[in-house]
């Protein structure tokens, strides 16, 4: 996401709709400019769950996001959220994953899942 130039960046809470934060529930502590790349040029994304319900988001190396999946704190940003009416938003053991893009080109690539055993 083009934080400054895509209009919807510029929407929900205190950034909670920005790159590499948990879309409209949890804004990204981003780190320094010098460590996000320029648009147009590859970031490097990492999402890990743990099986006590933790959960983290990182870009290029630095831990951005964080939060337990499940907890009232959580429960309450999902009801203040356009997930509201998604029963069981983001309690999956397991499924799909989704790839959110906001009707512009976008592209991945070297997607991995794995699973990291206790």
């Amino acid at each position: 996401m083009d934080d400054e130039r895509h209009p919807d960046a510029k929407k929900g809470i205190d950034g909670n709709r920005t790159l590499s934060g948990l879309y409209d529930l949890i804004a990204p502590v981003k780190p320094e400019p010098r460590h996000q790349s320029k648009i147009g040029e590859w970031n490097h994304g990492k999402n890990v769950v743990y099986a006590d319900n933790r959960a983290e988001h990182w870009l290029n190396g630095f831990k951005v996001v964080s939060y337990i999946r499940g907890c009232e704190d959580f429960q309450k940003l999902v009801a203040g959220s356009k997930y509201a009416r998604s029963a069981g938003f983001a309690m999956a053991e397991s499924g799909p994953l989704l790839l959110q893009a906001h009707g512009d080109a976008v592209y991945f690539t070297n997607i991995k899942i794995r699973e990291i055993k206790p």
